[in-house]
């Protein structure tokens, strides 16, 4: 994995973060540090009214990879009363600024934890849905029992949630009726767990691993995967929209050449979109991209 640098860098801070209390308040309510803004959209939609939320990578224009923390954020950490890392290796510098900043009470969630994921696992969580209901859950469990006089209201907004999620399912069991078994590639493995729901067979996995951890590809594999490309092997090519690697440049440029698919994804959440906005798009990308053939 590419690592992510911790420095003191005041000007990567997109924004001023507010005043926090050592109880984890923020103007009477619950101060919330995520390390990724999809799960602080996802604290938002449990906590409601009664969180502050602070997401830390919040700009899809910027390489997540590339991160660097300041002193900022080991502040507003040092007062949250709920930090949300994603673990699996993906911010190794939020569980070092974790272990700097310590206060009782602070309630740490790695989500990869809740689904069961290790370093050295696909640490693009974020994009299988079970992890953002297993991470939904846990927020109301612990809202609820940081604040009980709001619980039921926490739960309801659990339910909600829940049936938030039912467009998605809908929409990934229909895709997966009709494109179970189809051939894609990726230049990284951001997108893998939706292509594993989807159904579909996931090729050039060398090739995915080596430029998520910032190595380069070996020459047979750029053979194997420009050759898929060019045969149509391949029937969609999606890649990682902000993250620059020249090789992976290059075979976006096959693709397009070779007349297969292309779609963009990101490891960061858009502006204006909730997580569940966020999924639907994607997946209306890929349904785009492989139309159901037109009826006779």
């Amino acid at each position: 994995m590419r690592r992510l640098v911790v420095a003191a860098c005041a000007a990567c801070l997109l924004a001023p973060l507010p005043a926090r209390a050592a109880n984890g308040a923020v103007a009477g309510r619950i101060g919330v540090v995520a390390a990724e803004n999809f799960f602080g959209d996802i604290a938002r939609q449990i906590g409601g009214d009664t969180v502050a939320v602070t997401s830390i990578l919040d700009n899809p224009a910027q390489d997540p990879h590339l991160f660097e923390a300041t002193p900022a954020v080991a502040r507003a950490l040092a007062g949250a009363y709920i930090a949300i890392a994603n673990g699996a290796g993906y911010d190794p510098w939020m569980t070092k600024l974790l272990r700097a900043t310590r206060h009782r009470g602070r309630v740490a969630i790695v989500v990869a934890d809740l689904v069961g994921k290790k370093i050295g696992d696909n640490p693009h969580i974020w994009y299988d849905p079970q992890t953002m209901t297993a991470l939904a859950r846990r927020l109301a469990a612990v809202l609820a029992n940081r604040d009980p006089a709001h619980a039921a209201d926490d739960r309801k907004r659990l339910a909600a949630f829940l049936v938030s999620m039912a467009p998605i399912e809908a929409r990934i069991a229909a895709l997966r009726a009709r494109l179970a078994g189809t051939r894609v590639a990726a230049t990284e493995p951001v997108f893998g767990y939706m292509f594993h729901a989807l159904g579909m067979t996931v090729l050039e996995r060398r090739f995915q691993l080596a430029v998520m951890n910032g190595t380069e590809p070996s020459a047979r594999d750029i053979a194997t995967f420009e050759n898929d490309l060019h045969s149509h092997r391949v029937k969609l090519l999606v890649y990682n929209a902000q993250a620059a690697n020249p090789t992976a440049t290059r075979m976006r440029q096959v693709a397009r050449k070779a007349g297969v698919p292309v779609i963009g994804v990101t490891e960061t959440e858009p502006p204006g979109l909730t997580w569940q906005q966020w999924m639907l798009s994607v997946l209306d990308e890929v349904a785009r991209a492989l139309p159901a053939p037109a009826p006779l």
